[in-house]
């Protein structure tokens, strides 16, 4: 394992934080699940050994370990993302931090444009696969071979098993949740009518600027992983009207209590 991950492990583990069994990442504007969990311990990023600091004011950057319903949970409030400037190992530091600590199953989460136009703002979409047009990778490198293998398949890049179980959850409630592939580029300007366009006719359901680095670091580590989009704007390139992040977070967090009541009920039954 490399230093920074043992560094940043071996301290978190001396703070008491083993034996997770889920890990949780929460996209922009998506940090109140945590007021779910049962809270044991929480430590800014700016403590812990070689973790990034959030600089997006959306983002808590917080750290907290707990427990929901009925597992040991390890969460992150706030993410990090490769435009902010931070390499790709830096990025997925959290959940391979997740996977040493004994996470099985990571649960990810995020705020995109929906370019699928019958998929309205303020619903959910829940990832099925994903178009990466990241301009790094977190694989490049010399491999880590006790994280996983040098070319990582990526058939089945999001649990079919917790895709399906979410699937079943949101019938149960009813709450509408969309199907579809995300497309993560690197932000953090939103796209151009041309860009909307030419991401859709790629096969883009929804876009954003995150999670899949953090999904190609799971399929390395072979630990199962799900995402759930809140859809915040509608990507219509013949009707494009300017969009500020203000009226995405507010979108993002009147959706936030269906991606809530959805995990919340997934990390019960797992």
């Amino acid at each position: 394992m490399n230093q920074t991950l043992q560094e940043t492990c071996d301290w978190l583990k001396e703070k008491g934080i083993d034996g997770v069994e889920v890990g949780i990442v929460l996209g922009t504007g998506l940090g109140n699940l945590v007021t779910q969990i049962e809270v044991i311990k929480e430590f800014s990023y700016n403590v812990i050994p070689n973790f990034p600091v959030a600089t997006i004011e959306y983002h808590f950057g917080k750290l907290i370990f707990g427990t929901l319903g009925g597992k040991k949970i390890l969460a992150c409030q706030g993410r990090f993302h490769y435009y902010e400037g931070y390499t790709m190992d830096e990025v997925v530091l959290p959940v391979r931090v997740m996977k040493v600590l004994g996470a099985k199953n990571i649960l990810l989460s995020n705020a995109a444009g929906a370019l699928n136009l019958s998929f309205k703002k303020g619903t959910l979409m829940l990832v099925d696969d994903h178009i990466n047009l990241q301009p790094e990778n977190p694989l490049r490198g010399e491999n880590d071979e006790e994280l996983g293998l040098r070319f990582p398949d990526m058939s089945q890049p999001y649990s079919s098993k917790l895709n399906d179980l979410i699937r079943k959850i949101a019938d149960e409630k009813k709450i509408i949740l969309h199907k579809g592939v995300y497309v993560s580029v690197q932000g953090p300007n939103l796209e151009t009518r041309a860009e909307y366009r030419y991401l859709r006719i790629i096969g883009g359901d929804a876009v954003g600027m995150s999670t899949v680095p953090e999904v190609i670091a799971c399929n390395h580590m072979k630990i199962p992983c799900c995402c759930i989009s809140v859809l915040t704007d509608e990507c219509d390139p013949e009707n494009l009207k300017p969009v500020s992040v203000e009226e995405i977070i507010t979108t993002a967090k009147e959706a936030e209590v269906f991606l809530t009541e959805l995990y919340v009920s997934l990390v019960s039954r797992l």
